[in-house]
Parts: C-alpha cells; structure tokens; sequence
C-alpha cells in the first residue's frame, strides 16, 4: 500500500519520521512513511545490524513474557510499547493462561492509536496514555486499575523506552517510584541499548540520528554497568543483564558466538519490601 493510499490519524504529522514507525520499518511492517523510512536507513547506513536487533528484541520479548506468566504472573504492564505486531503480549500471556490481564503503556499518538484499534480487543486488555518519566500518573491511572490490582504481583516491562531519555530526566528514580509501588512477588523486565563495544565513531552518528528524530539535544546512550543500576533493590534471576539473545533462548546453538546486536536485558524479582 502507498503513503498516498494510507490515511494518517487526525493531527499526525507523517513529514517527521517517528520512532515507533521506524522500529516497524526496521521489521518489514508497513505502517511508515517516507520520513520514517529515509531516517531508518540513516541508522542503517552507519549500523546495519540494527535490524537484526529489533527482530531479537521481538523474539526476547516473547521469551520474557512466556517466562513471567510460567513464574505465576497474571498481570502485566508493558510500557513505551511499540506498535502492534504479530506476537503481542497479551496475545502470548493469554494464550497460556487466558485471564492474564495485559495494560499497554505509551505516550506516542502514532502507537496509541493503532493500540486502541488493534489491541484491546478483549475485556483483560488495555491501552493507557502515559510514559515512565510519570510513574505517579501511571498508577493513578483509572483504566490501569481496572485491569491491574497493585496490591498484587505485577510484571512490568519496560523494553525501549529508557534508552531514550537522558539521565538528565532522571529515569532512574523514575523506575525506583513504580518498584516501590508494586508488591513483592513482582517483577520487572528491561532492554537497553548499551555502548560497550560499539565504536565511538559509530556511536555518536547513531545517537545524533536518534537525537535529531526525538528533537532533543542530551546524548541518552549508555553503557551495561549504567543499565544495571535500573535493578537497583531487585534481584536479578539468571542469567542476570545479558545480551538479549542469550537470554534464556529457545536454541541455545542461536546463542552462540559473537554479538553483532548491542541490546542488553535482564529480568529481576522484587523479593523485600
């Protein structure tokens, strides 16, 4: 289908790519547009292999979601989703156990509106406007507590959205606030983008690209022991923050050698009030 073809929602500017546009570019989706797809081939000009990490960070996300609902839990909140796909969250948790209730987090009109259309399709699963820079909001919010009872073990994910906000914004005490507010038994999982190995040179071509898409100036990149500090007061179950393919993978032979991908995620459980 062309861009000319596709009708954009009401106050969407399809001239200024978009983030979660471009992830869904980088995955052979067809909701982008031609902005979104010259800057996705920026990024794959200076890194190829970043289409290799969003096809893993899909695969991870099933794994963890399988693995969390086979830990017992039952409720899930997935924060700075993308855009649908074909193996959402609700979809893998409610197909093992249908009464798990799955809340999708997002602050992008672009997914909030495809979410809404798409996603919540049934009475154990719903779509709510917010990020992780306002975790009060979030746990206030009326269509979050219709679906997740707080007093509760809750699963939540937050697999994308922290490698874009600069430690200026302080994202760190913003994910300790939704720790604190959830029961023990819970869990949290995070993906980051890390910088260990990568090139300076590379680096920096790809966070300017991010940064100019964003319309922001902080340099967010970090590196795995800066990611860690996410978990601070949770217990990391194994095999700890690892490169995402290697977490707990389905053919541990996949797993094996060296990592093109720079995505780095982990799984820990809130064990102590």
């Amino acid at each position: 289908m062309s861009d000319a073809s596709r009708r954009p929602g009401a106050g969407l500017d399809t001239s200024v790519p978009n983030i979660a546009r471009m992830n869904n570019y980088f995955l052979g989706g067809k909701d982008n547009f031609a902005a979104d797809r010259r800057a996705a081939e920026e990024v794959l000009a200076v890194a190829p292999e970043v289409r290799e990490m969003t096809h893993q960070a899909q695969e991870f996300l099933g794994r963890i979601t399988r693995y969390l609902v086979g830990e017992g839990m039952t409720q899930f909140v997935v924060i700075g989703s993308g855009l649908p796909n074909r193996r959402n969250v609700h979809q893998v948790a409610q197909e093992i156990a249908p009464g798990t209730r799955v809340v999708y987090v997002s602050n992008d009109p672009v997914v909030l509106s495809h979410a809404r259309a798409t996603l919540a399709t049934n009475a154990h699963t719903g779509v709510v406007e917010g990020d992780v820079m306002h975790p009060s909001e979030l746990l206030t919010d009326p269509e979050l507590l219709r679906l997740v009872d707080l007093d509760l073990p809750v699963a939540v994910l937050i697999l994308s959205a922290l490698q874009f906000i600069p430690d200026e914004d302080d994202p760190h005490k913003s994910v300790a606030v939704l720790r604190d507010a959830v029961p023990v038994g819970s869990h949290f999982a995070i993906g980051h983008v890390v910088f260990d190995t990568r090139p300076e040179e590379a680096r920096s071509a790809v966070v300017e690209i991010f940064q100019r898409v964003l319309g922001r100036g902080e340099d967010a990149s970090r590196r795995s022991e800066e990611v860690l500090r996410f978990f601070d007061g949770l217990d990391l179950v194994d095999p700890g923050l690892v490169y995402i393919r290697h977490w707990h993978p389905d053919n541990p032979l996949t797993a094996q050698g060296r990592d093109r991908a720079w995505t780095m995620g982990g799984v820990a459980r809130k064990s102590r009030g």
